[in-house]
């Protein structure tokens, strides 16, 4: 019958291995600190102030970012039918399957809604924002200031958000624009609102007493509306 044997290890060296470790870590950090402060790579360069400014365009609900300029739904109609018509109709209707810009007023609790600028959106500075940065298309960032007030008017106006073909858009009125659909949108609160229903063990099995009942099928509720069928846009 065969003895057992013992083997003991010295490990006393670790703690100067640990300390070794620490110092070679500390070098590459310091090393590459140096490394990056001079620059060596030589790859690309420093963004200009312009070069900035050309891509921070982006004009929020507040109004922060808004270009100076001015344009009235008179002007911005020509423009409208030149420049962006083709795709979206000459009242905003929409050609083919390029995106409704009016209509749809009261079709958002249906079951075939229509999503335009005046019956859904929430606020006017999507409207220019997107028509800045996007538009026309095939030829974007190509709008004056003023032609872009003006476009942003006429479409508007084809809302009946503003009613005067005389009416001046511009970046000193333009906060006081309201789009309908606004107060239906809200911040998201579920930190606070579902706060109670957060748990860090979720259930995953057996959660709810009972057995699970159907309510409804696809089929027979209807949720696809066959075509032709849903709201009338006019």
């Amino acid at each position: 019958m065969s003895k057992s044997r013992e083997t003991c290890h010295d490990l006393s060296f670790l703690p100067l291995l640990a300390a070794a470790c620490l110092i070679c870590l500390a070098c590459f950090a310091a090393f590459g600190a140096a490394f990056a402060s001079e620059k060596k790579l030589d790859i690309g360069r420093e963004a200009t102030a312009e070069e900035i400014a050309g891509w921070d365009i982006d004009i929020r609900p507040d109004g922060h970012g808004l270009p100076v300029g001015r344009g009235t739904v008179k002007q911005g109609e020509p423009l409208y039918v030149e420049r962006c018509a083709a795709c979206h109709g000459e009242f905003g209707e929409s050609a083919g399957r390029w995106p409704i810009l009016s209509g749809g007023n009261g079709t958002l609790a249906s079951h075939d809604p229509v999503k335009s600028v005046g019956s859904y959106w929430p606020y006017a500075s999507t409207i220019i924002d997107y028509i800045r940065r996007a538009m026309p298309f095939g030829a974007s960032q190509t709008l004056t200031n003023d032609e872009l007030y003006a476009i942003t008017a006429y479409v508007l106006f084809l809302n009946d958000i503003v009613t005067s073909e005389d009416f001046e858009l511009s970046d000193k009125n333009f906060r006081t624009i309201k789009l309908p659909n606004e107060p239906n949108f809200f911040d998201d609160d579920r930190e606070v609102a579902e706060k109670a229903f957060w748990r860090t063990d979720p259930c995953m099995s057996n959660c709810i007493s009972g057995d699970a009942v159907v309510t409804g099928r696809a089929k027979v509720i209807d949720v696809t509306p066959d075509p032709g069928t849903g709201p009338k846009v006019e």
